[in-house]
């Protein structure tokens, strides 16, 4: 029998509109749900299934593996009340609706979560994490005092630690809660004790304070999150370093305090000075002293020796022996000059005397040369041989007659004799005949 009816629709279709609507709704998308776990199932996968309830209901939840190792700190128990933050949305296959979470932490968590935020905002603005009110933590204490628990790891780590650096240190123990019902009140009251011990008696001067205790969770370290601890801290005189939980706890007292320890051994090593460090640095710093000593005498030694030579430089005697001394170089360097002229002229003199000699030498020799030459020019003279009764003959020109043939008959010709000349003209040549043993 025909019915009226619409579209129709598959049951996948359906899921996916819905999964569509789910996605589509920004509230689902980011939400935090509070709860108690119910039908809690670790699965071999990593993933975690669970369920939170309350008085008006329940809601199926899953945790993906990927996001347990970073938004889930605890183990789950059933009945645990906790804070789920995730998202809404349908899982199309079953056709069912779930919380599938990103972060998971106890409902008390979170509220402490805002208390500390809101706290550390509020101490924060009034200015107690300033570094202008942080004191110095000094290098070498004497005392030691600690506010924490009288039994634990804390107070035996702060004791084997302080002890082991120096065992000389004197350490103060005011036993406080540091948990539960009571323990800001009882931590204030040993700030405070501690901070008073020297006011009648310098003697009894705390010099660091050290306040702290083991690892827990958020409320287990709460007592260091009160703001009445915050001001004790800040109100103490002494100084003073927080030491509380493990490296990864921060509390308001880290904030507030002089010095912030991630442990609290850690904060023993800052608040007491190593010994055997010190006796090497005080070792050490006494060889640079004397070192430094045996420089400054030696320099001050020298300083002295230049002054001294200084003043003997500038006395009489030295001045009197210097100049003596340059006199007598001076004498010395003059009678070397007088010797070295002295035989300067000797050797000039004797070098005279060889030319000398050697002049009279040459003037003999050309003398006698000379002479030579004279006897022989005599013996060739024309006026010895004109003495002789020899005439000399030339024509008119002035052209000497050697030959007879020279001269023709009716030619001028001059007679030259010892004692004058005599004109002549020539009336006839006569030629001497040949073979009388004259020449021609």
């Amino acid at each position: 029998m025909p019915t009226n009816r619409g579209k129709v629709f598959s049951v996948g279709q359906v899921n996916a509109y819905i999964h569509g609507l789910f996605v589509s709704d920004y509230l689902l998308r980011n939400l935090c749900v509070r709860g108690e776990v119910s039908n809690l199932k670790y699965h071999s996968s990593g993933h975690i299934y669970f369920t939170l309830k309350d008085a008006s209901g329940t809601l199926s939840c899953i945790m993906f593996a990927g996001s347990v190792s970073r938004g889930l700190s605890f183990r789950m128990r059933e009945g645990d009340e906790v804070l789920a933050t995730g998202s809404v949305s349908v899982w199309e296959r079953g056709g069912t609706y779930q919380l599938y979470a990103t972060r998971i932490e106890k409902a008390g968590v979170g509220l402490l979560n805002e208390k500390y935020e809101a706290l550390k905002k509020k101490l924060e603005e009034m200015g107690l994490f300033s570094e202008v009110y942080k004191q110095r933590i000094p290098k070498y204490i004497k005392r030691l005092g600690v506010v924490t628990a009288p039994t634990g790891a804390a107070i035996r780590d702060i004791i084997n630690v302080a002890t082991r650096r120096n065992p000389f240190v004197e350490i103060i123990l005011y036993p406080a809660l540091v948990q539960g019902e009571g323990a800001k009140e009882s931590v204030c009251r040993g700030i405070r004790a501690l901070d008073s011990l020297g006011d009648n008696n310098p003697s009894e001067k705390i010099d660091v304070i050290l306040i702290g205790r083991g690892g827990g969770s958020l409320e287990d370290l709460w007592a260091f999150n009160e703001e009445e601890v915050a001001q004790a801290v800040f109100d103490c005189r002494t100084p003073i370093i927080s030491a509380v939980g493990h490296e990864t706890d921060t509390v308001i007292t880290d904030y507030v305090a002089d010095l912030r320890a991630p442990t609290p051994s850690a904060g023993a090593e800052l608040a007491v000075f190593d010994v055997s460090q010190y006796l090497r640095d005080v070792t050490g710093m006494g060889e640079k002293l004397t070192a430094s000593m045996t420089g400054q005498l030696l320099r001050a030694k020298n300083l002295v020796q230049g002054y001294q030579n200084r003043v003997a430089a500038f006395s009489p005697k030295t001045r009197l022996a210097g100049e003596k001394t340059q006199l007598v170089r001076s004498f010395e360097r003059l009678d070397a000059l007088m010797q070295a002229k002295l035989l300067s002229a000797k050797q000039e003199l004797l070098v005279e005397d060889r030319i000398q000699q050697a002049m009279e030498r040459k003037l003999t020799e050309r003398s006698h040369a000379l002479q030579l030459y004279a006897q022989r020019l005599d013996g060739v003279s024309p006026l010895k041989r004109l003495s002789g009764g020899y005439a000399f003959v030339e024509d008119h020109t002035g052209r000497a007659l050697t030959h007879a043939g020279d001269a023709a008959p009716g030619d001028l010709l001059s007679i030259h004799l010892r004692d004058g000349k005599i004109l002549a003209r020539t009336e006839e040549v006569v030629p001497e005949k040949r073979g009388q043993g004259q020449e021609s």
